[in-house]
C-alpha cells in the first residue's frame, strides 16, 4: 500500500467536482492541504493555476511524491480520482472487470449526471430569463438519469456493486436535487444510497471543507458575470 509522506495539494473550490476529492482524500486517509480557487472572483484564471488546470476549471491536484518520485499535477475531477485510486490502490479495483464496471458509472457521471443537472441549475436558478423550454429539457433529463440511478440500485448497495469513486463522483450531484427540480422521494432506491452516503463519516466531512466559502451565487451578480458567458481568452 502506497503511503503519502507530503501532502496532496488540491486547489479547490466547494461545489460538486471539488467534493468529490475531498470525499476521496478523507475516506482513504490521505493527507492533503487546500488551496482555495474562488471561481466568482475569477481566480480559476490566474496564470499558476492555469499551468496546473488548462480548462480554467477546479478541482486540479499537484501530487508532490507522483511516479518515479516527480511531482504530477492532474485535472479533471474524473481523473484525479482514478489517478488516486490507482496509487493507494482504493475505491478502483485492480481487477478488469471490476474496474470496468466502475469507470462506466464514473464516465456516466461526468458526461450525464453532472453536465445535466449543473444546466438544469443553470436554467432553473441563474438564467436571467426563464426559458420554459430550457428549464424543462434539463429538469427532465435529470429526472431520466436519477431514474437510471435508481433501477441500478435496485439490487446493489453502490453503483458498481462495491463503494468506489463513481460513488464519490455522484453524491455532490444529488445532494442539490431540490435545486435540479427533483422529488428524492419518487426514486426509493436512490434515497437509500444517497442517505448511506451522507451517513459515512468521510463523506459528511469531504462535504464540509470548504462549507462557510460557499455563498449564493443567484444573489450574486458579480460572481455570475464571472462563471457564466465565458468565451476563449
Amino acid at each position: 500500500m502506497t503511503t503519502q509522506t507530503k501532502p496532496i495539494e488540491l486547489h479547490y473550490w466547494p461545489t460538486p467536482n471539488g467534493w468529490k476529492v475531498t470525499i476521496f482524500l478523507e475516506e482513504a486517509g490521505i493527507p492533503y492541504d487546500v488551496k482555495y480557487v474562488n471561481i466568482g472572483k475569477g481566480e480559476q484564471f490566474e496564470p499558476g493555476f492555469l499551468k496546473i488546470a488548462p480548462n480554467n476549471r477546479m478541482p486540479a491536484i499537484v501530487d508532490p511524491e507522483g511516479p518515479g518520485g516527480e511531482p504530477i499535477s492532474v485535472f479533471e475531477s474524473g481523473a484525479i480520482l482514478q489517478y488516486l485510486g490507482r496509487k493507494f490502490g482504493k475505491f478502483y479495483p485492480e481487477d478488469e472487470r471490476a474496474r470496468v464496471e466502475v469507470d462506466q458509472w464514473l464516465f456516466w457521471q461526468m458526461g450525464g449526471l453532472g453536465p445535466m443537472a449543473g444546466q438544469a441549475h443553470h436554467f432553473r436558478q441563474y438564467a436571467p430569463e426563464k426559458i420554459k423550454y430550457g428549464i424543462d429539457r434539463y429538469t427532465n433529463e435529470v429526472h431520466r438519469l436519477y431514474g437510471v440511478m435508481n433501477k441500478r440500485l435496485a439490487d446493489r448497495e453502490f453503483l458498481a456493486g462495491d463503494y468506489s469513486i463513481a460513488d464519490m463522483a455522484s453524491v455532490g450531484w444529488v445532494k442539490p436535487y431540490e435545486n435540479q427540480g427533483q422529488d428524492i422521494n419518487e426514486f426509493p432506491n436512490l434515497k437509500r444510497w444517497f442517505e448511506t452516503m451522507l451517513a459515512r463519516p468521510a463523506v459528511a466531512k469531504g462535504l464540509k471543507v470548504g462549507e462557510e466559502h460557499r455563498r449564493n451565487i443567484a444573489e450574486d451578480q458579480d460572481a455570475q458575470k464571472v462563471l457564466f458567458g465565458q468565451r476563449a481568452r
